[in-house]
This record gives C-alpha cells, structure tokens and sequence, in this order.
C-alpha cells in the first residue's frame, strides 16, 4: 500500500513531541472495507486481527521485515465482529454484533461464549472489551448492533440501559455502570486503578456526549465518575492508553492524544474516520488505526501499555 507523505501530526502541547518519530509518516496498510474496527495485535504471530463488521469478516494483517505486509481472511462470517482483545491466556476475546453476546476463541477454534444474557434477558449488542490483570472481562453494551441490519440485526433492546459490564474469573457477570447514553470504547490506565470510557452517543444528535469517563476502580467496581476530555470532531469511539498513561482517542479528524491530567497534547491526522486502535509491533510503539474502509499505522516514541 503506498505511503501517505504528508506529516500526521498537529502539535498542540510540547509533550507531544516526546511521544512522537518526527519523520515518521502514515501508512495506509490495507483498505476495502465498509468499516474497520476491533484491531488486536498478536506479537507471537506478527499479525493484526480487524473486523469489517458490514462484510461479516475478521482480517488478518500479516507483517513483513519492511514494515508492510499482507491481507487475509481470518473468519466468514464472523457474527458481526466488533471490538477484540487478548485475554492472559492469549486467546481471542470478541464482541459480537450479529449474536449479541461475548465469545472467546479457543487454540483449536472452537468459539466459547462468555457472556450474552444479563437478568435473564439478552445483551444489546456488545461493542468493546478489555481484559484486566486479574483477569476478568469489562465490555461495553449499546445498541448500535440492533440499530439496523448493517452491523448486526435490527431489533429491540432488551436491557433497559446501555452498560459496562464485568465478567470475573468465575463467569459472574455484574453490571458496573448503567448511566451512559451510548458506551463504546474503554481502556485502563497502566495500573489498572482508573478505567476510561468512552460515550459517544450519536453522530445525528449534536447536544449528545462526546466526552471520555473516568472511573477509579476498587474492588471490581467504579467509583467518582467524571468527565475526562472531550472530543471536538467526531465521536469518541475506541481508546488505547500508553506506557506512560497518555490516552489515545479515535475522533472524526483521526487520533486525539490525551495527558493523564486530561488537556489534549496533540493529534495523528488520518484521511478518515477512525473508528479503533491498538499499539502493536515487536515493540508495542506502532500505532494501528481503523478507520472507515482502510487500516492505518504509524510508527510513535512511545509504547503501548502492557496489558493485552
């Protein structure tokens, strides 16, 4: 895929430029999709797994000593995949569209489901996840899966509210946070003691949230919710954190880059939409960006967090 030359970076605090390569330029990786999400990258393998939830597939990006690299199918139809991680096992963990419903993938490929009722009645359509130290499972449930036939299944949701749940290691499923307009994203800090989500409401409603949360978590529950930054352009829609606990941010003009203490440092430019991220490479300082119909990376000077 050829390189974008022009430089990704908007420079709006000197922080910014320790976190960025200054000659480092964006690639466009792959592209053909109707829209990319749910980037996992899996460094035993030297590849990245991304759902095109419309065309019911997960891609496979395998990397090649250039940095470039190649695309195939990894699963059709994939339920209307959307947001994936690892668990500590290294498995695959998915949100699903299309079954409602959290799934992991075995080593032999068999597909487990986790979590797709809570109180009896069927999840909305769970949209991203993430894995903590102790192993537990936190995702979040809006609707957008049920909200038509493009990314799932039209219908009615079940659960009254759009939530954020907890899995522990024992499979009980416990809501933690029932007073979002539409959680979609989130990502803990590096030591797991504040979880970011993001509430990105709609794109058709302009007085919605566009705003990320906050939450201290003790004891497998969240506490002190506060607004953490807020999103000019676009949506929020997936977060990543750093080794030095920077929140990443997709939004409508590309990457946002957040401090710890919430003031915006800077911005990664992406010609579309980005929908999700991860960090990836052998050294966890290569940013993945989907976004729309294509895949983005750009090389930082910072790593990812190390949590899966």
């Amino acid at each position: 895929m050829p390189e974008l030359t022009a430089s990704p970076y908007v420079i709006e605090d000197p922080r910014f430029i320790h976190l960025v390569v200054g000659n480092a330029r964006l690639d466009q990786l792959a592209t053909g999709c109707r829209w990319a999400e749910g980037p996992v990258w899996f460094n035993d393998m030297g590849c990245l797994l991304f759902s095109d939830i419309p065309n019911q597939r997960i891609l496979r990006w395998s990397a090649d000593a250039t940095g470039g690299g190649s695309v195939t199918v990894f699963r059709q139809p994939s339920n209307f995949s959307n947001g994936q991680t690892r668990d500590r096992q290294g498995r695959l963990i998915t949100c699903e569209h299309g079954g409602r419903r959290v799934t992991r993938t075995e080593p032999d490929g068999t597909i487990t489901v986790l979590a797709e009722q809570f109180e009896g009645r069927r999840l909305n359509s769970p949209n991203d996840v993430v894995v903590a130290m102790d192993g537990a499972i936190w995702f979040t449930d809006p609707t957008y899966g049920i909200l038509s036939d493009y990314e799932g299944y039209r219908a009615e949701p079940e659960q009254s509210v759009r939530g954020v749940y907890r899995l522990d290691p024992s499979g009980r499923l416990a809501r933690v946070a029932d007073d979002f307009l539409q959680p979609n994203g989130l990502a803990f800090s590096p030591d797991e003691r504040i979880l970011y989500v993001a509430d990105s409401g709609s794109s058709h409603a302009p007085a919605a949230p566009r705003h990320i949360r906050a939450f201290d978590v003790e004891d497998g529950r969240l506490r002190n919710s506060r607004i953490f930054a807020t999103i000019d352009v676009g949506l929020p829609d997936g977060i990543r954190v750093d080794a030095q606990g920077n929140v990443w941010s997709s939004a409508g003009d590309g990457v946002h880059c957040f401090a710890p203490d919430g003031k915006r440092l800077g911005k990664v430019l992406v010609p579309e939409t980005v929908a999700n991220l991860a960090f990836g490479g052998p050294r966890r300082n290569r940013l993945f960006m989907t976004a729309t119909t294509s895949l983005y990376a750009v090389y930082l000077a910072v790593s990812g967090a190390q949590y899966p």
